[in-house]
């Protein structure tokens, strides 16, 4: 739907529950609330029938037309143009203290193209415009900066917007090339991150599919190093087939990885190598003094003397690396610490013995709340916790062998039976306790712990068949036909309920029960899809849907079973309207949630927080990390900043983890 037409069934559900609601208490002026009920409920499905994409066919389920092709690509580039500026200024990468990474065509025999010419980061469009089609392989090694400069590539080309082809940055560490083509997987990714290209009403049917057919995407491929040793040949073989020698491409990787890659599967047609090349110690010492302070950059200065004088050295080659130079300035920036213990040789004899120090060293003073100056979201973390937290994610992403942590697969880390039962459990406690509530003030009290009880174990089953289906296959499959039409699944829902009350309370009831899942149905239609396509993805705007379609529903069927105690059991007794409308709220709740991935990672962090796992408040806490340089955002999920970081973290979680069972 769009955004207006979206707007419009919002506003037309609140005016159809309010006249229902006027019509059955206000009498005074000798209206039949039958008639007045029937003429709302008629005039809501012909509100709908006007506004339902599903009736205008030709424009809502033919294939995306060139016409729809443009638009859907201008709100993309503004989408993704937002997303990655706003990264860019989180990592801090907006400043005058960005560091001029350089490159150099490579000396490994992996490119049938001519030798690239040098470049800078601070350049790189222009660098990226001159290959022979523009076509380029970035390799360097861990930490020199690859992802950072497949970012500014990407945020340059959306400036420019030259030639139509919308550059979007894919990190590959979810695909796996043995199970799915290149452009299935882009497909679905963009999908997943931008979830209004399946508006049809705006953009047709199939528009990712035939924006990755049509060339229409350039794709920016960041990580060829993230897939699994043993799928990387594949991988660049699936690479070559999906973007032919005449496309663009930006392909990053370590540099090791990549010879090993091509080695196996042969090289990338028509793509110019270039490397990433190491800091020299000017560089550096110019890095730190921008980034401090006077003091701070004092005590750097016996450091910066050694670098000159062993410029080949254990610790210059530490520092060459903007990765890990940056966690050096992150370290010692706050004066906790003196930089000239990195000179002592028997604490630190090599390269890893520099970074494990580095990376130990950054939680502690990041999420240092004096430190820092301000809690997120009124999240109060000590380092402590803030380390024990990322550590857990850090292994159970290693576990799932992923880079990339999605809020709705946290489910994953709460073994799939106990999850289930404790999902189920909390749904069918809610809803027999709200059924039971409002039967023992009704006119049969006798009735209330059976009928509690029966309606508890209804919706603990129902929680366990949603719980075990396929939620996200199902979810991410495109519907067609009848079932997408908002009149039809609002007639047939609130139809189908209406008759059953009708049947046991009178006709009134069965009006404004129908009347109210009707309204219910249209919400839930309306708030579960994205109709913007040029907000940008984030987590934080992923989770904003499913919570807006949940609490809807709710307030929705609060307001329903409010009325239906008013009309059952009379509008002057005492309580029953409040008392309908908790237990109503109660139902409403519990029946929007099950098929919401919302719910289910509620349920995970809840048994995760109990156990000492995670914060509360964790999406929060997630935000805060991603604030303070922890983490890093692509589309609607979170990764470690660097490998290096949660490589680490995943290893002191395997410590903590031995040493816990050892207790």
């Amino acid at each position: 739907m769009s955004r207006i037409r979206q707007q419009a069934v919002v506003v037309g559900c609140v005016l159809a529950a309010l006249l229902a609601m006027a019509g059955l208490f206000v009498t005074d002026y000798g209206i039949d609330p039958t008639t007045w009920l029937a003429g709302a409920v008629t005039a809501f499905l012909l509100f709908l029938a006007t506004l339902d994409p599903w009736l205008h066919r030709h424009r809502a389920h033919g294939l995306s037309t060139d016409q729809h092709l443009d638009t859907a690509a201008e709100a993309l580039a503004v989408a993704l143009h937002s997303q990655w500026q706003a990264e860019c200024r989180t990592r801090g990468l907006a400043g005058p203290q960005l560091l001029d990474l350089r490159w150099t065509a490579t000396d490994l025999p992996v490119s049938d193209a001519p030798p690239a010419q040098a470049g800078r980061s601070d350049a790189v469009v222009g660098a990226f415009e001159r290959q022979a089609g523009r076509r380029m392989v970035l390799i360097g090694e861990p930490g020199s900066g690859k992802s950072t400069v497949a970012m500014l590539l990407t945020i340059g080309l959306l400036d420019r917007n030259a030639d139509g082809q919308i550059p979007v940055l894919f990190p590959l560490s979810t695909w796996d090339p043995t199970s799915e083509d290149l452009r299935a997987w882009m497909t679905r990714k963009l999908y997943e991150d931008h979830p209004a290209l399946r508006n049809t009403e705006l953009y047709g049917s199939y528009t990712a599919d035939l924006l990755i057919e049509r060339r229409r995407i350039f794709p920016v491929l960041d990580g060829l190093d993230t897939i699994p040793a043993n799928r990387r040949a594949e991988a660049v073989r699936k690479i070559n087939r999906a973007v032919p020698p005449s496309a663009p491409l930006l392909l990053t990787s370590r540099r090791a990885e990549f010879a090993g890659a091509v080695a196996e599967a042969g090289r990338i047609p028509g793509a110019s190598v270039v490397e990433l090349q190491p800091l020299d110690h000017e560089e550096v010492a110019g890095y730190v003094r921008a980034s401090a302070d006077a003091v701070t950059a004092a005590r750097w200065e016996p450091v910066f003397l050694h670098l000159r004088d062993e410029p080949s050295g254990r610790l210059a080659d530490t520092l060459s690396v903007p990765l890990t130079l940056w966690l050096a300035s992150q370290v010692y920036g706050t004066g906790a610490a003196e930089p000239t213990e990195l000179l002592d040789r028997g604490r630190f004899p090599d390269r890893a013995a520099i970074e494990r120090r580095l990376v130990d060293g950054l939680l502690p003073v990041l999420f240092d709340r004096w430190h820092g100056g301000a809690e997120a979201d009124g999240q109060l973390v000590t380092p402590g916790q803030a380390e024990r937290a990322l550590a857990y994610l850090a292994g159970q992403l290693r576990a799932r062998g992923s880079r990339e942590f999605a809020w709705w697969e946290l489910r994953r880390s709460v073994p799939p039976v106990l999850l289930t039962v404790l999902g189920a459990a909390a749904l069918g406690l809610l809803s027999a306790f709200g059924v039971a509530w409002l039967m023992t003030y009704a006119s049969s009290p006798k009735l209330a712990p059976a009928t509690g009880l029966g309606a508890g174990c209804v919706m603990a089953a129902r929680t366990v068949f949603v719980s075990t289906a396929n939620y996200r296959a199902r979810s991410a499959r495109q519907k067609s036909g009848l079932w997408r039409s908002l009149l039809l699944s609002s007639l047939v829902l609130g139809t189908a309920v209406g008759l059953v009350f009708g049947a046991l309370y009178g006709l009134d009831a069965g009006l404004v029960v129908g009347l109210g899942l009707a309204v219910a149905s249209a919400l839930r239609f309306a708030l579960a899809s994205s109709a913007e396509l040029t907000r940008a993805s984030s987590p934080k705007a992923t989770m904003a849907r499913d919570r807006a379609v949940v609490w809807a529903g709710s307030l929705v069927l609060a307001v329903v079973f409010g009325a239906a105690s008013a009309l059952v059991f009379g509008p002057y007794q005492t309580g029953m309207v409040g008392l309908g409308f908790v237990s109503g709220l109660m139902l409403g709740f519990a029946l929007s949630v099950q098929s919401l991935r919302w719910w289910w990672f509620t349920v995970a962090r809840a048994w995760l927080a109990l156990r000492g796992r995670l914060p509360w408040q964790l999406m929060a806490f997630l935000e805060d990390a991603h604030r303070r340089g922890v983490l890093r955002q692509a589309g609607s999920c979170y990764q470690f900043r660097h490998a290096l970081i949660q490589d680490r973290l995943a290893d002191r979680n395997t410590s903590a983890s031995r040493d816990e069972l050892n207790v």
